[in-house]
């Protein structure tokens, strides 16, 4: 579960550029990286979804 969370963060970090070179290196070698494009592709698909219920909200009210 400590595995999950972390790349998690880790994949939250690179979405917003935050993530530093040497904890991106660490990442990889910790986490497969099909497990952080598996993570990055649903997170982008929640990200989307909300964006677009925001702005159909916005737009109906």
């Amino acid at each position: 579960m400590r595995q999950l969370i972390s790349a998690i963060q880790s994949v939250i970090a690179a979405f917003f550029g935050v993530q530093s070179e040497h904890k991106r290196d660490a990442d990889f070698k910790q986490h497969s990286p099909t497990n952080i494009i598996i993570i990055a592709i649903i997170l982008f698909i929640f990200f989307v979804t909300a964006i677009y219920g925001v702005v159909t909200w916005v737009l109906s009210t």
